[in-house]
C-alpha cells in the first residue's frame, strides 16, 4: 500500500504585468511511506535532506508529475527574470532587500559599464551569427540591457539583430534554437487559436508581427524557422520606435513547408508536411484574425511579414477594412523607398513627375513601391493615378510587363501593363525605356550588371540606382559596383548595409533603404493616436516625414537617408505625422488630440534605463 505525505497548499495565482506567480504555503506533514519504506528528512530522495515534495525523483519516465513553479520577485528568481534582472547593477540596498546576497559576486557595475563590457565581448566574435546568438541570449536574461545596447549602438548592431544576419539565423534556427520567443500557431491548433493566444502571459498587446515563413527575405520558404523575422522586427519596434517589449507579440503560423531540405532535417522545429493551401489555409488565417481581435481588441496592430505574394496581397486586401493591418513588405518597403526617392530629387533636380522608373521585380515590394510612387505623383500633380502609373515600368521573370501580356498577368501586375513591344532582358528594357531611376526588388543577386549600370550612366548625369533585395547576397549589385561602373555618377541605396566606397579619391556613403526607418515610427503613430485602420495617406505622410529629416549636411555627404544614430528622433517625427493624418481622416480614437504630437510621441517611448527597487 502506498502512503503519500500530505501537504496542504494554499495557491494564489497573481496575474501582474503579465507574470503568472504561484505562491505555495506548505503546512504540517506526516511521515511518508513509499513501498513500505519510511522517508524522513535525512534520507529523502535526492539526498542531503531534501524532501521530494513533487514526486519528481520517484516518478518513472512514463509517470505524470505536476510541473510546479514557485516564483517570487526576489532572490534567485529575480536574477532569472529578464524584465527585472540587472545583474551586477543591483545596489547594496537592493541586494539586501531582495535576498541577493551571495547570489552575485561582490562587485557593483552600473549599466554603462555593463554595456561597455558587452560591446567589447561582442566585437571579439568574427562570425555575425555568433553575435546574433549572443544578443538573443542577452535579451533572454536582461531585457533592459539588451535594448540599451541596441539603442546606443544601433548602426553597429542593426545588421546583427536584423538583415542581413537574421536571414542566416532563420536558415539555422533549428540548430540555434534555445527557448521559444513568441507564439507558434500550427494546423494542430485549428479550432483552438483563441486558447493559444490566452497562453501568452501578456494581455495588453499593441503590436503583433506574424509570418507564415513562406518567403523569408530573399531566401524562400523557411517554414517555422521564419520566427527569427517577427522576433527581430519587434526588437526594432522597441529599440527604434519605443514600444514597450511587453506590448509586442511575435507569431509564426506554421502550415508546413515545401522546403525539402528542412523536411529532411532532423533538427527542423516545425510541422513536417507540405504547405496547406486553399480553403484549409484561409480558414486558419480567418480564425487567427478573428481570435486576435477578440482577445486584444480593435486597436492591436497586426503586421504581416514575409508571406508569399499570392497570400500577401490577398490578406492585406481582405483584412484592411476590418482590422488594423499593415504589410511591411508591400507598404513599409514602399514608404521607405519613396522617402529615398524624394530625397534623391534634391540631388538630381526636377520633380517626381519628371522621372521615369524601371523596376526589376514585380512582386510584393516592386508593385507596392510603384503604387505608392504613383499615389505621391498623383497627389503632387493633381492628375489621375492612372496617368501617374504610365511613368512606371516593371520587369518580371518573363520580361517587360506590357499590355500584350495582360491576360496572363496576376491581378497586382495588371495596372503596370503599358503599351510597348515585348522586351525580354533588363538591359534591353533599360535601353528602350531610358529610366532616370532603376529599382531592384527581384530577390536575385548580381542582376544589375556592369552593362546595365553603364547604360543608366550613359543617359543620366546622376542615375538613381536602388538595389533593395535582402539579404546582402541577394542584392542586385553592390555599392562598389554601382559607384565604379557609373564612374562615381550614381546615387545609390540598398536594402542591406554596405560600407563606404572610395572612388577616384572621393568617399561615397551608400544609403540604406531599410524598412526599419519606417515601421517603428508608423506603428508608434498608429498606437498613440488609437488608430483603427491604416490608410495610404498615412504611408505618404511617413515617407514625407522621413525625407524631411535629411539635412543639407547629409546631402553634402551624398546621403539620401539620415543616419540611424538619430533614429528615435526620426521615429518620433514619423509617428507625429502618421498620428496627425489619423486624426485628420477621423480614424483616431484617442481623444483629445495632443497639442504637440512630436513631444507626445517622445514621452510615450520606452526607456531601457534600469529602475530602482524598493
Amino acid at each position: 500500500m502506498l502512503s503519500v505525505k500530505r501537504h496542504t497548499f494554499l495557491l494564489k495565482l497573481l496575474l501582474g504585468r503579465g507574470e503568472r506567480r504561484v505562491f505555495a504555503l506548505m503546512e504540517s506533514t506526516t511521515n511518508t511511506m513509499v513501498n513500505g519504506s519510511d522517508l524522513d528528512n535525512n534520507n529523502a530522495a535526492g539526498g542531503g535532506g531534501v524532501v521530494d515534495v513533487y514526486g519528481e525523483d520517484f516518478a518513472t519516465e512514463d509517470q505524470l508529475i505536476t510541473p510546479w513553479t514557485v516564483s517570487v520577485a526576489s532572490g534567485y528568481t529575480l536574477l532569472r527574470d529578464p524584465r527585472h534582472n540587472k545583474g551586477l547593477a543591483f545596489t547594496e540596498n537592493e541586494r539586501d532587500a531582495h535576498y541577493l546576497r551571495g547570489l552575485l559576486p561582490p562587485a557593483l557595475m552600473n549599466q554603462e559599464l555593463q554595456e561597455k563590457r558587452l560591446m567589447h565581448n561582442l566585437r571579439q566574435y568574427k562570425v555575425p551569427l555568433q553575435r546574433y546568438v549572443a544578443m538573443m541570449d542577452l535579451q533572454e536574461r536582461n531585457e533592459r540591457l539588451f535594448y540599451k545596447l541596441l539603442i546606443d549602438n544601433v548602426e553597429e548592431l542593426l545588421p546583427v539583430v536584423y538583415t542581413p544576419t537574421v536571414g542566416e539565423a532563420c536558415q539555422k534556427y533549428g540548430s540555434i534554437f534555445r527557448r521559444p520567443q513568441g507564439l507558434y500557431i500550427s494546423l494542430k491548433e485549428k479550432g483552438k487559436i483563441l486558447e493559444v493566444l490566452k497562453n501568452w502571459p501578456e494581455r495588453n498587446i499593441q503590436v503583433i508581427v506574424v509570418t507564415d515563413g513562406e518567403r523569408i527575405l530573399g531566401l524562400g520558404d523557411l517554414g517555422c524557422q521564419g520566427m527569427g523575422i517577427p522576433v527581430g522586427k519587434l526588437s526594432l519596434y522597441t529599440a527604434l520606435g519605443g514600444l514597450r517589449p511587453s506590448a509586442c507579440l511575435p507569431i509564426t503560423i506554421d502550415v508546413g513547408t515545401n522546403n525539402e531540405q528542412l523536411l529532411n532535417d532532423e533538427f527542423y522545429i516545425g510541422l513536417r508536411q507540405k504547405r496547406a493551401t486553399g480553403q484549409e489555409y484561409a480558414e486558419l488565417l480567418q480564425e487567427f484574425m478573428t481570435a486576435v481581435k477578440q482577445n486584444y481588441g480593435e486597436k492591436v496592430l497586426i503586421q504581416f511579414e514575409d508571406f508569399a505574394n499570392h497570400n500577401a496581397f490577398e490578406l492585406l486586401s481582405k483584412y484592411s477594412s476590418s482590422h488594423l493591418v499593415f504589410n511591411d513588405d508591400i507598404q513599409g518597403t514602399a514608404s521607405v523607398v519613396l522617402a529615398g526617392i524624394l530625397s534623391a530629387l534634391k540631388l538630381v533636380g526636377g520633380t517626381l513627375a519628371d522621372q521615369t522608373f524601371l523596376f526589376l521585380g514585380a512582386g510584393e515590394a516592386g508593385t507596392g513601391i510603384a503604387e505608392l510612387i504613383a499615389l505621391e505623383m498623383s497627389k503632387q500633380t493633381k492628375a489621375p493615378i492612372e496617368e501617374a502609373r504610365k511613368k512606371i515600368w516593371l520587369v518580371d521573370s518573363k520580361g517587360l510587363i506590357v499590355s500584350s501580356r495582360k491576360e496572363s498577368l496576376q491581378h497586382f501586375k495588371k495596372p503596370w501593363a503599358h503599351e510597348h513591344a515585348p522586351i525580354k532582358s533588363l538591359l534591353d528594357a533599360v535601353k528602350a525605356i531610358k529610366p532616370t531611376m532603376l529599382m531592384g526588388t527581384s530577390g536575385v543577386g548580381k542582376t544589375f550588371t556592369k552593362e546595365v549600370v553603364e547604360a543608366m550612366a550613359s543617359f543620366n548625369e546622376k542615375p538613381v540606382i536602388f538595389a533593395l533585395s535582402n539579404p546582402t547576397s541577394q542584392s542586385e549589385c553592390t555599392a562598389e559596383e554601382a559607384y565604379t561602373w557609373s564612374k562615381g555618377q550614381a546615387i545609390f541605396a540598398s536594402g542591406s548595409p554596405f560600407d563606404p566606397v572610395e572612388y577616384n579619391g572621393k568617399v561615397f556613403v551608400p544609403g540604406q533603404g531599410n524598412n526599419a526607418y519606417i515601421f517603428p515610427g508608423l506603428g508608434l503613430g498608429l498606437i498613440i493616436s488609437g488608430a483603427i485602420r491604416v490608410r495610404d495617406e498615412m504611408l505618404l505622410a511617413a515617407s514625407e516625414a522621413l525625407a524631411a529629416q535629411v539635412t543639407q549636411e547629409h546631402f553634402d555627404k551624398g546621403l539620401i537617408y539620415p543616419p540611424f544614430t538619430n533614429i528615435r528622433k526620426i521615429s518620433a517625427h514619423i509617428a507625429a505625422k502618421v498620428a496627425a493624418k489619423a486624426y485628420d481622416l477621423g480614424l483616431a480614437s484617442r481623444l483629445p488630440r495632443p497639442k504637440d504630437l512630436v513631444s507626445y510621441a517622445e514621452s510615450c517611448m520606452y526607456s531601457p534605463m534600469y529602475r530602482s527597487y524598493r
